[in-house]
């Protein structure tokens, strides 16, 4: 078998649309889809950097996901469209390599962002007498750079592992980007042992985050429920509806995609759900948090 390993060549990838009059329809969309989270994301970060009345941790945190789902889609969607308009769906092996490590790295540090988000949310509900305390400008820096380097440290082991085992099948990747799991397909040796360590890193970095952040919310929750104003009581479950939308659209695929067998699973599903955490959540985190958020608006305008 190991006369077949080729690790300096190229990979392929099949990409997601369909060569037909559909495929290109589906194309056109994704490039608009792209465009618009390029501009939402930079206006949501030039716009908190700007405006002191943003200059909070809540909107701290948030102009890092911009920068994260900023940084995400265009890590995905500028090779996925040289590739189609091109005709050439080849990805150097070094090529796939980058792309696999900077999306493990985003992934990450959003999914632990995210949970970061859901703890500022808790404090200023539930104790919000201890917030400055609680949220300070040193405890926002510890949370990010944390969510960086934890997301970075994950990447790495997940890089290295795949780009060192021998691939002697087929070079063809059935995805739109280099997505580890369906690389090892093409593995010619057994990978049972990195798919125990997918299984731990999802839970680490995906199911255990998601359980803290419903607990946060199931707090927050019954705080609203006695808060005596209604304003007040209006803004809260604003803010964590808001919260609770992006955290619902981020982590049900990615779940879904990593933590169940992938006999349970074919290729297209796989790519229709990576569409939803790749190219869709990038796009509507900006949407979200601009039109249901006052301050937002009241900024814009």
């Amino acid at each position: 078998m190991e006369n077949y390993t080729q690790t300096s060549t190229d990979f392929t990838l099949l990409g997601l649309f369909p060569p037909t009059r559909i495929g290109l329809f589906l194309f056109i969309v994704v490039v608009l889809i792209f465009l618009m989270a390029l501009f939402g994301n930079v206006s949501m970060i030039l716009l908190i950097f700007r405006d002191t009345h943003l200059h909070t941790p809540m909107y701290f945190l948030l102009s890092q996901l911009s920068l994260i789902d900023l940084s995400y889609i265009s890590t995905i969607v500028p090779k996925m469209t040289y590739n189609f308009v091109c005709g050439n769906k080849s990805i150097s092996f070094i090529g796939c390599g980058v792309q696999s490590y900077f999306f493990w790295t985003l992934a990450g540090a959003e999914a632990l962002l995210l949970i970061s988000m859901a703890y500022d949310c808790y404090v200023a509900i539930c104790f919000p007498l201890h917030y400055p305390i609680r949220m300070s400008k040193k405890v926002c820096v510890l949370m990010i750079t944390g969510s960086w380097i934890m997301g970075s440290v994950n990447a790495c082991a997940h890089t290295v592992y795949a780009f060192h085992i021998p691939y002697c099948r087929s070079r063809n990747i059935n995805h739109f980007f280099c997505d580890v799991p369906a690389m090892l397909t093409l593995a010619c040796m057994d990978t049972w042992v990195y798919e125990y360590t997918v299984l731990v890193s999802t839970i680490l970095f995906l199911a255990f985050p998601f359980i803290g952040i419903v607990c946060s919310y199931g707090r927050v929750l019954l705080a609203i429920c006695r808060m005596q104003s209604t304003e007040g009581r209006k803004k809260a479950y604003s803010t964590c509806s808001t919260h609770l939308t992006v955290v619902t659209l981020y982590y049900a695929p990615f779940v879904y995609t990593y933590l169940c067998p992938r006999s349970f699973r074919s290729p297209t599903e796989n790519k229709i759900l990576a569409v939803f955490y790749t190219i869709l959540t990038p796009v509507l985190n900006p949407i979200i948090y601009s039109l249901r958020n006052k301050e937002v608006m009241g900024a814009l305008r």
